[in-house]
């Protein structure tokens, strides 16, 4: 069998999917806000936007991805659909939890996993990304928040300015689709090296073929799977105003644009959360912390990376090496975590319980 192909083909898959996950919902505001009626329109945008962004400005996450993390002598073909597999299992048992994930930390976590695995690793690179994956969401959240005290004042002093019909509302929506294109754009700039900066590493292309390549792939993932994650983005995200959702966009897309110039992959998905998460807050407080489902992402959050870190670094024991001794210790030692993980939450649980029926008496 001719790895290569193997290599390629999951490569295609996983950008597809980036595609279809992570750009097409770079459109849900403006979709789910009626600033762009057709589904077919804003998956046209989409796809166009993140197609230039990963053709003009994808190259040097691509330099990061296929050699800043670990030595390229590493990246033999093998490796390469190691790291590519473990990532697309690690994102598709997210999509099982209905977890919104960053392909970024997959992706880098699969790759140090290998990096791991042969004792060889850049940590001064690991460092400063795991710097940005801190920063960014920081910063979204903090400049979306001022942004939405901003804006909550001027809707309070032009209470007509999103009339619908009004010169105002047509200016505010245009405003809309761009920040969406906007943020696709710097999707593709940023997301696109996850998928091909391994191959790129390997030798199988060059960095000017792959970017061109994943962008062609995620911009297809777009038009033919975005179409679902379009429809319920835009239906979760109908509650922000036409200048909230443009502050969303303008946000998180500043914020991943800047760090793609450093060649930093970073993740699109908290940045775009935290900047919802900064609005709300300015609009309504802190009240919007207490639901579970934000402590279930920043969980998935950390847990996602240290996933696929551990299922690269077993299948390079398994599949390469033949050491099954350190895979049966590896996969006892996470096995024994998750429990235990599991065990602190019963217990959290109960204690809960009991506390509830104590105050009930």
């Amino acid at each position: 069998m001719d790895w290569s192909y193997v290599a390629i083909a999951i490569a295609l898959f996983f950008a597809m999917n980036i595609g279809a996950s992570g750009t097409a919902a770079s459109m849900g505001a403006a979709y789910g806000s009626g600033a762009v009626k057709s589904k077919l329109l804003a998956m046209i945008l989409v796809a166009i936007a993140a197609l230039l962004g990963a053709v003009l400005g994808g190259g040097e996450v691509v330099k990061t991805i296929s050699g800043g993390i670990i030595p390229t002598n590493f990246l033999s073909i093998e490796v390469v659909v190691i790291i590519l597999a473990s990532a697309t299992l690690t994102l598709f048992g997210a999509n099982l939890l209905g977890i919104p994930l960053s392909t970024s930390e997959v992706t880098v976590g699969s790759i140090v996993g290998v990096g791991l695995a042969y004792q060889s690793l850049f940590v001064e690179h690991i460092l400063v990304i795991l710097f940005f994956w801190i920063v960014v969401p920081i910063a979204a959240f903090i400049g979306a928040y001022v942004a939405g005290r901003v804006i909550s004042r001027v809707e309070r002093r032009w209470p007509d300015l999103q009339k619908p019909g009004s010169k105002g509302e047509r200016w505010l929506t245009s405003l809309l689709v761009l920040c969406g294109v906007y943020e696709a754009f710097s999707a593709g700039m940023n997301n696109v090296a996850n998928a091909v900066g391994p191959l790129v590493g390997a030798g199988l292309m060059s960095t000017d073929s792959g970017v061109w390549l994943g962008g062609l792939a995620v911009a297809a993932g777009c038009l033919l799977l975005g179409g679902k994650v379009l429809e319920t983005n835009g239906k979760k995200i109908t509650s922000l105003s036409l200048l909230q959702g443009s502050a969303v966009s303008a946000t998180g897309g500043t914020l991943v644009i800047v760090a793609s110039l450093f060649g930093i992959p970073v993740p699109l998905t908290q940045a775009t959360t935290c900047a919802i998460l900064g609005v709300g807050t300015s609009e309504r407080g802190f009240v919007l912390w207490q639901k579970g489902i934000i402590k279930q992402i920043l969980m998935v959050w950390i847990v996602s990376p240290v996933s696929s870190l551990v299922v690269s670094f077993a299948f390079v024991h398994l599949f390469l090496r033949s050491d099954l001794y350190t895979l049966v210790v590896l996969v006892s030692v996470f096995v024994a975590t998750l429990g235990f993980v599991g065990l602190i939450r019963l217990i959290r649980r109960e204690n809960s319980s009991i506390n509830d029926q104590g105050g009930g008496i």
